[in-house]
């Protein structure tokens, strides 16, 4: 087996710190052939499904790739904008803030990239690229405030079998959650109140989480815990009795029993139980995507007033809001904690040939 080095390696290249932030990733357009291609890899990771591997690629490719591309490129293409997809941009926009926000602090001696786990730019290919760069430690943030194996577990898998076929492996720290992080909190709220100060209140805040099959949870998965733990620190930042909202896990797939209570089930009973209005925010989303802008701003508004509702509001992911990158920066800046750039341009070259010649 031949591992993979680096092309332009040189001795005398400075180390650099390396931050890689990691999203879900998204289909390279609203189409049916680039969504038969980002399906195929999302849903062919077993930390996605568990279901037996040669079994469900029967039922994978058989079924689901012929059938659901098609109408997932519809759904796409209702949320595309002029700079293509949300996640992707506002991932994109994300990145660019926090180098400029960290500049002052580390200089030309970090590099922040973004990579998506599945699709494009791959966390191989921009893993490659920030090594090549100079990076000899790396500090990933998968941007999922609460852990699950299937999304952040997915991540580190992604990053080790990349690491297994490298010649240099780099030093490496892994953000597993941010869920109860202060500042992250402190940066919801802020964007719940500006709302409220803008529109009002609702009856009824909704925290809406995304769904996970309920035998994660009882094998000792912490997603449920950790999304739990958030809307309670959230409430009690904002002042909410807990008459005021509610916990709810949206987005399942499949038949199998998934977290409860569920978002949908939820918005069509709340107006017969008298709630008329209602407010839902998705904290477990660092950036807007198709199940905030589509699932939730449009098919659960239409549950909710389809069952007798009278006014639904989503609020907006942090996105690039100038808190989240604040609080996104003080989680990167405690990480990356004692690791300085030790060696400065040459040095390793010099130290190379001390140890080489002057044995």
């Amino acid at each position: 087996m031949r591992f993979k080095g680096i092309s332009r390696f040189t001795h005398a290249q400075p180390d650099k710190l390396g931050v890689l932030l990691v999203n879900l990733g998204t289909p390279e357009a609203p189409t049916k052939k680039a969504l038969r291609s980002y399906l195929g890899e999302f849903l062919s990771d077993t930390r996605v499904v568990e279901i037996p591997k040669l079994l469900w690629l029967l039922i994978l490719h058989g079924i689901v790739l012929r059938i659901r591309p098609k109408r997932s490129a519809e759904i796409y293409k209702s949320i595309w904008t002029d700079r293509g997809s949300p996640l992707m941009f506002h991932t994109q926009d994300q990145c660019l803030a926090l180098g400029e926000k960290l500049k002052s602090d580390f200089g030309e001696q970090l590099n922040v990239s973004y990579a998506m786990r599945y699709g494009t730019p791959s966390i191989a290919d921009v893993t490659q690229e920030m090594l090549e760069d100079g990076v000899r430690r790396l500090l990933v943030l998968p941007l999922y405030p609460q852990y699950s194996g299937s999304t952040t577990g997915s991540t580190f898998d992604a990053l080790s079998k990349d690491f297994k076929k490298r010649r240099w492996v780099p030093h490496l720290r892994f953000i597993s959650s941010y869920h109860d992080f202060q500042p992250y909190i402190e940066a919801l709220a802020g964007k719940i109140e500006a709302y409220w100060l803008e529109y009002g209140r609702a009856e009824k805040l909704i925290f809406s989480f995304h769904g996970v099959p309920l035998h994660f949870l009882k094998q000792g998965d912490p997603y449920h815990c950790q999304c739990h733990a958030t809307a309670r620190l959230l409430a009690q930042k904002l002042g909410l009795q807990e008459h005021e909202y509610l916990t709810t896990f949206q987005s399942r797939f499949g038949k199998a029993e998934w977290l409860k209570p569920y978002t949908e089930q939820t918005l069509k009973a709340l107006p017969e139980e008298g709630t008329k209005y209602v407010q839902v925010v998705c904290p477990g989303f660092s950036a807007d995507c198709l199940e905030t802008l589509e699932e939730i701003a449009v098919e659960n508004r239409d549950y909710f007033l389809g069952s007798g509702g009278k006014r639904y509001d989503y609020i907006p992911a942090l996105n690039a809001d100038d808190a989240h990158i604040d609080a996104l920066a003080e989680l990167l800046k405690q990480n990356l904690a004692g690791w300085p750039v030790q060696q400065g341009p040459g040095s390793r070259e010099q130290n190379y040939q001390k140890h080489t010649f002057n044995k």
